[in-house]
């Protein structure tokens, strides 16, 4: 049993353990271990599904049990670790890729919902996710199946195939070979319309966040143009922040196809082509294809003792498309702000010429007036002052990134028995991660002053580029990382003696473990624009030494106590022990409850001296700042105005690892009871209470930081008020000031942060489970299987205050920004008849509250930051919550014979759709991908067979 060194018969121990059967997961319709996993109630914030395409580790896939963040719950397979994915949540979470692991092969899942540092060590503080894989397998056995949404998107193709020999039980060995296959085609936002489509909610009262069909310096595939002073004609990059005109021009109107618009303003005049991005780029679903081989040979080598090998390779490629680069971009992070391409601003030249050098000087080869450059012939005489700053999306160049995760594992173990009841164990296991991602339509640098001095790229008609012209000026970059995992574990364990209730039993064991990451800089040459600089790297080795006591002192009385010590090389150690108690006064009822004490010791990206990132979340201004560019309200309600430069935009957030940090530990306890009144049917419910204490934390004080710079009037006043704030925090860039406004305070871009050990969070809820199989006669049964949990709080004490995210969008900055419902849960009934089955699966998420308290005060009121980017123009609250969310899935399923059962799935079968969420990332627009993936996929059809033969 998961988190025991004890083989137990009884599977209801004293920490409370959801069991998810081969069984209950097929008939649920559920086809890969990251829905399997996330499926359960307890996986809360910082939960990670491959739809969530904009974040660090896009691709992958994550549990976060408790929602105490996905490195704060330990996934293993058979009782062993794997390897971590190589990129890291959030900058600095590590995790294991669920889509690494072979569903087909899948047993069951034991989730222990309770901390197990003192079994497993780091990292298992909001639980143990445990995927017991088959050991035997005889025959040929397999599953085919394809499906599509109602859409006629997003199609399925899965296979599987196992071929095993050998009758262990007889024969004394058994060999098998697994191959699967699953392919998941893409979905596009535009396919499922509004809301899903667009940032404009007007239709519905809440505000136009879709300034591309209504303000001329939003960057769309239409180049817009107006009138500058170039300072450096050699450099394009150099031109001046104040316009010489308030005539805006659009290079080419003919590319309008969905019509045009006018802006008048006193900074701002023209005729813009109308755009929807959203609508037009972005996906909701990536194309993803995973296979994988799998193989094991177990052999019984003498009475007293069994060996086993496994090994396994498994690849998962996902495809992610995005919108397409815009010319007006930021510095890379560590870059000279002179590589910014936004600050001063990138202007088109009067004159190019072959070399791209001194094209305004007469006599250069190939010198010409730029056709680009709509101002080059009124001011052929004085091209310092016709340059062309320009706001463009290169729509000819599709934007997206390929990553391909490669995983190869193996593991080995003996056990037996000696002497009077002595049994031992020795297993070992070796992983490797390797990811490669490619990024697509990125802009090099270097490629973009040559082209726009050459004039090689065509702005006015894009469309006319060529292909090397477009492969030049945004080469794919290919970066690979990889992490490792090697262990060695030991145990031994005897019953000593008896006792009234049983046997006391006593475990020892041992383990030693070396972790390795590289994850390298995709932008190491700082080259490219809007590409990360985000690295990590880090090797250590860990030396544990556990045990572990039962003892059933009474018939109705057993207590468990365990224990284990870490060293790290680092050079810190840490001492987790446990208590289990469970008392049964009679058959029907238990009592159970649990006290621990864990760590999660720092990750390579939050210690390793050569580690850092740029993480970016979705910001928006006060309203002193929206309104002093232009924006309409009061300093506590107010809108932009259509003003993109006072909405919201990526904050970002520089940090560097810390070698100094200290892990983080926890204390937790559970209560809980078991009720079995007959035999049909059980109950349990627990308790749970969790502290973390000196937890890491990117920048605690950011919120501080932010309001510190918007309410200082000027950027110098500004960065001092950051600096104020203290130790860490600075302003590392500040945005190009607002062209209709550039007296005003421009955005800050990216605020520099430490990481350091603070503040201490507390978690607590409930878990609620019922089953009930009841016989209905003549081979006929109903069952009905139920888990609920409710969040009574989660709440993060700060030196500025408690900040509460029970039920609202909060912690903001995890992940993907989700939020933490205060309810969430699942209902499977079953209706077997003879060789027929059918399934219904009900998913149940709560309304969430708009307001997030992480995100500048500590309000949950609906005047909170987070709620006045979603509020409508009047100032009210309909978007306050977001909706609860109530889905069902049905299965069915036919057993022809022994050999052949086909089944058919419609999942969502009431095709309920998300609720409208105005306040998730603008990544994901008016969605939570987390919680409500179902609904932005709608109802979906597939059909298959399983044999076995």
């Amino acid at each position: 049993m998961t988190g025991s060194l004890f083989r137990r018969a009884d599977t209801e121990t004293p920490s409370p353990v959801t069991i998810l059967t081969a069984d209950t997961i097929a008939k649920a319709g559920i086809t890969t271990a990251t829905d399997a996993i996330r499926s359960i109630s307890a996986d809360g914030a910082g939960s990670i599904g491959t739809g969530f395409q904009s974040g660090f580790s896009a691709g992958g896939s994550a549990v976060s049990l408790r929602g105490l963040g996905v490195s704060s719950t330990l996934v293993l397979v058979d009782g062993l670790r794997s390897a971590n994915f190589p990129i890291s949540d959030d900058g600095h979470n590590s995790y294991v890729d669920l889509n690494s692991i072979p569903f087909s092969l899948i047993d069951r899942i034991e989730v222990l919902k309770d901390g197990a540092s003192s079994t497993y060590g780091a990292d298992a503080i909001g639980g143990v996710v445990n995927l017991i894989l088959k050991k035997h397998v005889v025959g040929l056995t397999g599953t085919v199946e394809a499906g599509l949404a109602e859409k006629g998107d997003g199609a399925r193709q899965r296979a599987n195939l196992t071929l095993g020999y050998g009758d262990y039980e007889d024969k004394g060995f058994n060999v098998y070979i697994n191959g699967e296959y699953q392919r998941d085609g893409r979905i596009s936002n535009h396919s499922r319309g509004f809301p899903y489509n667009t940032q404009d909610l007007t239709s519905i009262g809440g505000n136009d966040l879709n300034t591309a069909d209504q303000n001329l310096t939003t960057a769309t595939p239409s180049a817009v143009v107006v009138r500058v002073r170039q300072t450096d004609l050699n450099n394009p990059l150099a031109g001046s922040t104040a316009a010489l005109s308030t005539q805006f021009q659009t290079l080419n109107l003919g590319t309008c196809s969905n019509g045009t618009y006018r802006q008048t303003s006193a900074a701002v005049n023209g005729v813009g082509c109308r755009y929807d991005l959203v609508d037009r780029y972005r996906q909701i679903q990536p194309l993803q294809e995973r296979y994988s081989v799998n193989g094991r040979i177990s052999v019984r080598l003498s009475d007293s003792i069994e060996g086993y090998i496994t090994g396994s390779y498994s690849r998962s490629d996902v495809s992610i498309r995005g919108t397409p680069s815009a010319i007006r971009a930021t510095q890379p992070f560590g870059g000279a702000p002179a590589a910014a391409s936004s600050n001063p601003g990138v202007v088109l030249p009067v004159y190019i010429c072959t070399s791209g050098i001194n094209c305004s000087v007469p006599g250069t080869a190939g010198r010409q007036l730029n056709p680009n450059n709509p101002y080059a012939a009124a001011f052929a005489n004085d091209p310092n002052n016709g340059a062309a700053r320009i706001y463009y999306l290169f729509g000819d160049i599709p934007v997206g990134s390929d990553r391909t995760n490669e995983v190869y594992r193996g593991t080995a173990g003996l056990d037996g028995s000696f002497g009077e009841g002595w049994n031992w164990r020795v297993q070992g296991a070796y992983a490797r991660d390797e990811l490669e991602i490619t990024q697509h339509g990125l802009i090099n640098i270097a490629a973009l002053r040559s082209a726009i001095n050459t004039g090689s790229y065509n702005f006015v008609n894009p469309s006319l580029n060529s292909q090397a012209v477009r492969d030049t000026l945004s080469p794919d970059k290919t970066t690979p990382s990889h992490s490792t995992m090697a262990s060695l574990d030991a145990s031994l364990s005897k019953a000593l003696f008896e006792l009234p209730g049983g046997s006391l039993q006593v475990a020892v064991g041992g383990q030693v473990r070396r972790e390795t990451l590289e994850n390298n800089n995709q932008n190491v040459a700082l080259d490219t624009y809007g590409l990360t600089t985000s690295s990590s790297f880090g090797k250590h080795t860990v030396s544990a030494g556990y045990f572990e006591i039962d003892a059933p002192i009474l018939t109705i009385l057993d207590v468990n106590a365990s224990g284990r010590y870490d060293h790290y090389s680092e050079g810190f150690g840490r001492f987790s022990p446990k208590v289990g108690v469970k008392f049964s006064p009679f058959k029907q009822l238990a009592i159970r409850g649990t006290y621990s004490q864990g760590f999660r010791a720092p990750t390579f990206a939050e210690s390793g001296v050569r580690s850092q990132y740029a993480g970016f979340v979705t910001y928006t201004p006060p309203c002193n700042f929206i309104l002093a560019h232009g924006g309409t309200g009061t300093t506590t309600t107010c809108s932009s105005n259509g003003n993109p430069y006072g909405q919201s935009y990526s904050l970002g957030r520089g940090v560097a690892g810390n070698p100094d940090l200290k892990p983080e530990t926890s204390r937790s306890f559970t209560a809980g009871v078991i009720v079995q009144p007959v035999k049909w049917f059980s109950f349990t419910a627990d308790y749970y209470n969790v502290k973390k204490s000196d937890l890491i934390v990117a920048g605690p004080l950011i919120g501080a930081a932010q309001a510190a710079y918007y309410s200082a009037s000027n950027v110098a006043a500004a960065q001092a008020a950051v600096a104020n704030v203290g130790p860490g925090y600075s302003v590392n860039l500040v945005d190009a000031p607002d062209p209709a406004f550039p007296g005003a305070l421009p955005r800050v871009l990216i605020i520099n942060v430490p990481f350091v050990n603070a503040d201490y969070s507390i978690t607590s809820g409930i878990d609620l489970a019922a089953t009930a199989n009841v016989p209905l006669g003549e081979g006929s049964t109903f069952t009905s299987r139920v888990e609920v949990t409710h969040l009574f709080k989660y709440d993060l004490h700060t030196s500025g205050g408690v900040q509460k995210y029970a039920g609202t969008m909060g912690p903001y900055d995890l992940s993907s920004g989700n939020g933490t419902p205060s309810w969430r849960g699942n209902w499977q009934n079953t209706l077997q008849v003879g060789a027929y089955s059918l399934t219904a699966t009900t998913y149940f998420v709560d309304k969430i509250k708009a307001v997030a308290t992480d995100q500048g005060n500590l309000s949950t009121a609906c005047t909170a930051a987070l709620y006045k980017a979603t509020t409508d123009t009047t100032g009210g609250d309909r978007f306050c919550y977001v909706k609860k969310f109530i889905n069902v899935d049905l299965n069915g399923s036919v057993k022809v014979n022994d050999d052949f059962t086909f089944f058919v799935n419609v999942g969502n079968v009431f095709n309920a759709h998300a609720p409208v969420a105005p306040a998730a990332y603008a990544s994901a627009p008016n969605f939570l991908t987390t919680w409500h993936y179902a609904g932005l996929v709608g109802r979906t059809f597939r059909a298959g067979a399983s044999f076995g033969f």
